[in-house]
């Protein structure tokens, strides 16, 4: 009921905050490999330092706007969004087989370019051991004499306590996991297999499967080849390689032990490195529009349903387009740095990882009701769950503006749904009578053709029947002749706004009653019915 509303509302906020922030924070990325590109940079060299940025004589909070705007990490990651915006207008009708193909080369592309570097990098790790024997010095040195807890632990403790306070930086990589549950409803479906399993569910798991391994496999060995091989300078705050590792190993810059990166490889180097960079870019601007679709065919599905939209808003797409702007705003407010953003997005993909947990837990837990136990998948059903939410609250202890973010698109959600429902309130809300039996639709039926009908509204448990029929004859003078139905409406779910109510018609001696459940809201049940009773003009 109302419960369940509200947890897939806030699951909607922190997907709503989620999607924005992936779309403004691959852009942010994009326009970094842009930006440290060697090209890039000389463009801005330039052409950035003759633009006529000063102006003492605006209004003091709109000449701080264009400031900020004027930076080139924001004005860039501006232009990406607007050209990502744009590639959605062109995909939203839908995905054509050239348009697939151009994004199929474009993810092969990139994929390829980044396996070249990581294996490369890989190899020269493994002929020069002496990289890992430093990095290992390094991360298990002894600790200080003073230090009795660690030294009581030991190492072990140690690095695990590392790991975990270091999970919700590495939920970057679990970037777009979480969106295969928007592109679900694209794979064809069809008939149930063998063991009843449909083909968009197997479809939806080979997905799910593909990109965990692929995201696996190029997340670690990354880590992996940056850290031993990128010089610690190199990856802090504003140096060279941040936010771009892989790209800077791809264009030849030193590495950590002196050598040049072309070491690794005789292809790396400017070349090299911008294939890198415009794959990089290019494969950031489609996720930015993959985003967009996502958001298109998930939030109107689900607030529709629950009256949250507009017809003629949905018809227009004015949701997206708000999304739209928000993230043009976000991206102002965060100035663009991916650094910035990073602890958002964690929140928001910890917290749907959790939900996704939790949801399968809870099938299982169904599942192994009626019969067909699961018990080991329940239980890591649950213990990922577990995980999930602990990292979550830890990412929100380390950095609020994720939480933040997210109740905001709550908060928007709900006040927006208020007005909205308010609005379509005199909207029949009807998609069509149930019945229980055949033999209730006949009735039906039948009384859709048999002329006048006084249908009285009666509440049950208050009066007999026979009274409430005695007390309207005699209050509205009606002839004992006059066929009288009596209508029992029981209220479901108000929080829904479409009903499909369910109609079961018994006769209780001489009287008739039409008894229907499963409705949203009385008086739109009764209109239609009224509706339907005079549908052959009586």
């Amino acid at each position: 009921g109302l419960a369940r509303k509200a947890v897939v509302l806030t699951l909607l906020g922190f997907a709503a905050a989620d999607f924005v922030i992936t779309r403004s924070l691959s852009l942010a990325d994009a326009a970094v490999h842009l930006i440290q590109n060697p090209h890039g940079q000389r463009l801005l060299a330039d052409v950035w330092d003759e633009l006529p940025i000063e102006n003492h004589a605006l209004w003091s909070p709109l000449e701080y706007l264009l400031r900020r705007v004027a930076d080139p990490q924001v004005a860039i990651t501006l232009g990406l969004s607007i050209v990502s915006f744009a590639a959605w207008q062109a995909l939203k009708r839908g995905l054509g087989r050239r348009i697939l193909l151009v994004t199929a080369a474009a993810v092969v592309c990139y994929l390829t370019l980044s396996a070249v570097v990581i294996v490369s990098a890989l190899v020269y790790v493994a002929r020069h051991g002496e990289l890992i024997d430093e990095w290992g010095r390094m991360v298990f040195a002894a600790p200080p004499a003073d230090d009795v807890t660690a030294g009581a632990l030991g190492w072990e403790w140690a690095a695990l306590g590392i790991a975990v306070w270091s999970f919700p930086q590495m939920a970057l990589g679990l970037s777009g996991f979480e969106m295969i549950l928007a592109v679900v409803p694209r794979i064809r479906d069809g008939a149930a297999t063998a063991d009843g399993v449909s083909q968009r569910v197997r479809g939806a798991r080979k997905l799910m499967l593909a990109a965990a391994a692929a995201m696996s496999l190029y997340l670690v060995s990354a880590v992996v080849a940056t850290t031993l091989l990128v010089p610690e300078a190199a990856l802090a705050p504003n140096g060279a390689a941040e936010h771009r590792a892989l790209a800077y190993l791809a264009h030849g810059s030193p590495l950590a032990d002196g050598q040049g990166a072309a070491a690794i490889n005789p292809l790396f180097g400017e070349r090299f490195g911008d294939l890198v960079d415009l794959s990089t870019a290019a494969i950031l601007c489609l996720a930015g529009a993959s985003v967009t679709m996502g958001l298109q065919s998930l939030l109107p599905h689900y607030l529709n349903r629950l009256g949250m939209e507009v017809s003629w808003a949905g018809k227009i797409h004015v949701i997206v387009h708000l999304l739209n702007v928000i993230v043009l705003v976000v991206t102002v407010v965060f100035r663009a740095s991916p650094a910035s953003q990073q602890w958002a997005y964690a929140t928001s993909v910890l917290v749907l990882l959790s939900g996704a947990a939790l949801a399968a837990a809870i099938s299982l837990a169904r599942d192994a009701l009626r019969g067909r136990p699961s018990n080991v998948l329940g239980a890591v059903s649950i213990g990922a769950a577990a995980f999930f939410l602990v990292m979550t609250g830890l990412t929100v202890v380390i950095n609020h503006s994720g939480l933040t973010i997210a109740l905001a698109f709550v908060a928007a959600i709900l006040i927006s749904s208020f007005i909205s429902r308010w609005i379509r309130s005199t909207e029949l809300r009807f998609e069509g009578f149930e019945f229980d039996v055949d033999a209730s639709r006949g009735r039906w039926d039948a009384l859709c053709r048999s002329g006048p009908t006084v249908l009285v509204p009666h509440r049950p448990g208050l009066v007999p029947l026979a009274e409430r029929q005695r007390v309207i004859q005699r209050e509205y003078r009606l002839d004992p002749a006059t066929p009288v139905v009596f209508v029992e409406v029981t209220l479901g779910d108000p929080s829904n706004f479409y009903q499909q109510p369910l109609i079961r018609v018994e006769r209780e001696g001489e009287l008739e009653v039409i008894r229907v459940s499963r409705c949203c809201s009385v008086a739109h049940v009764l209109a239609a019915m009224c509706l339907e009773l005079r549908r052959d003009g009586n």
